[in-house]
């Protein structure tokens, strides 16, 4: 019988010591978790129930002063989220609502704080099988964890390993007043169509189908785990922490399946969704086995995968740079070159002079071709090209990079090179450029 232990025993996992958040939409599962952590003694100044208003329903509003009313009868306190769930380019509505969703939760939760949501073992199961007929590998296979990190604290998923049965009848023999999301009836998305269509169906021949599945679940998700431990090691033999590239070279060395891994890996480091198995081969085939002097782009979730030398990139889409002139007013310590770029002035005991920085008229431009420098201690003028060359800046950053001109004079090469024209050492008497990306 489901009782509040469920809850408890989920806590005593992760043990908090600040609040928990229960996400409350109103519907029967919520209210059901809801009830249950209200029924647990020493909980109540702790808890805060949390709506996420969509604005897609015309009953939202109604919604939220249901739920306010009923976390609020509870002793628990309520607050309601909104958010813009319109959906973007590619992204479908229930990618965008989800996502909005989960956004406005993942900034509320603080360190220590724990995220309790209401997914049972029907909800597991659907999203088993939409991973299965989307070809996930053995992560989506493992489906939704109990425990996960999220935001700065812990997301918990208590009745993950309960029926819709049983936290139908709970809701039923506590006479809970839920709310109905109409759109659930509605099987234009996927996983309604799992739900109200295939899976009643399944359930007819094979009845323990959620167990079983879920179950299959744990075993995918067990030898992920052995995987990720695998990948992890193989990933940081080929990483560079630096610039957050893979070693080419060291890349090769691993057979096909290992580079597949490694790649993988690495969107996951940086925080991307998991490639296409397509997508995984293209980085490989048409990147990866280059020729050094190629220089192949592929694009994918807003970013370009391209190499240079020895390096792998993944990159974020960047805007053109501008090739208009860029005056620097005076007295100002930063410029904005792009939407997400800014050239920063500081003060260093070597640069560029102090003095002759602020008497000058300085003027950001980009390259044209075929520009010279002359460096601190080395003679003759360098032609920029051979310089970025040299320094292994990769073609794609050098149309960006900023040339700082005072009184028409090439001074500086963005944040690299300065010219032995305009280069001092003194004391707390010079200013240096840095360039600064906008996070």
């Amino acid at each position: 019988m489901l009782s509040s232990s469920i809850i408890e025993s989920a806590l005593d996992q992760v043990k908090p010591n600040a609040r928990l958040y229960i996400a409350y939409s109103g519907g029967v599962d919520s209210h059901v978790l809801l009830h249950l952590c209200a029924s647990i003694a020493g909980l109540g100044d702790k808890m805060t129930a949390v709506y996420v208003h969509h604005g897609l329903q015309a009953e939202a509003g109604v919604w939220a002063e249901h739920c306010r009313k009923t976390a609020e009868a509870l002793g628990i306190q309520f607050r309601a989220l909104r958010v813009n769930a319109v959906a973007g380019p590619g992204e479908s509505p229930e990618e965008a609502a989800r996502n909005a969703r989960y956004n406005a939760l993942r900034a509320l939760i603080g360190a220590n704080d724990v995220l309790l949501v209401a997914q049972h073992r029907e909800d597991q199961l659907e999203t088993v099988l939409l991973q299965l007929f989307r070809g996930s590998g053995l992560r989506g296979l493992s489906g939704m964890p109990e425990c996960m990190a999220f935001g700065r604290g812990v997301m918990l998923r208590p009745l993950l390993n309960v029926s819709r049965q049983a936290i139908r009848h709970y809701a039923e023999s506590h006479a809970l007043s839920w709310v109905e999301d109409p759109s659930n009836l509605h099987n234009d998305y996927d996983r309604n169509y799992l739900r109200n269509t295939v899976v009643p169906l399944i359930k007819q021949r094979w009845p323990a189908c959620d167990k079983t599945v879920a179950r299959s679940a744990r075993h995918c998700a067990e030898a992920q785990a052995v995987l990720s431990v695998i990948a992890d090691d193989l990933f940081h033999a080929v990483f560079n922490e630096a610039d957050k590239t893979l070693s080419i070279s060291r890349l090769k060395q691993l057979n096909k399946h290992r580079q597949q891994l490694v790649i993988r890996h690495w969107f996951q480091t940086l925080g991307l969704k998991m490639p296409a198995q397509g997508f995984v081969e293209r980085i490989l085939t048409q990147v990866v086995a280059a020729s050094r002097e190629s220089h192949p782009v592929l694009s994918g979730q807003g970013h370009n995968i391209r190499r240079y030398r020895d390096k792998l990139y993944c990159l974020k889409h960047a805007p053109k740079a501008t090739l208009q002139d860029i005056d620097w007013p005076a007295g100002q310590v930063s410029l904005k070159l792009t939407d997400d770029q800014y050239l920063l002035c500081q003060p260093s005991s070597a640069g560029i002079a102090r003095e002759r920085w602020r008497r000058a008229r300085v003027v950001v431009r980009f390259r044209l071709g075929g520009e010279k420098i002359l460096l601190p201690g080395r003679e003759g003028h360098h032609v920029l090209k051979n310089l970025f060359q040299e320094a292994g800046i990769p073609p794609w950053e050098r149309q960006g990079m900023p040339l700082v001109y005072l009184d028409d004079q090439l001074a500086a090469v963005g944040d690299k090179w300065i010219s032995a024209e305009f280069y001092s050492e003194e004391t707390d008497a010079c200013v240096r450029l840095y360039r600064k990306s906008q996070e």
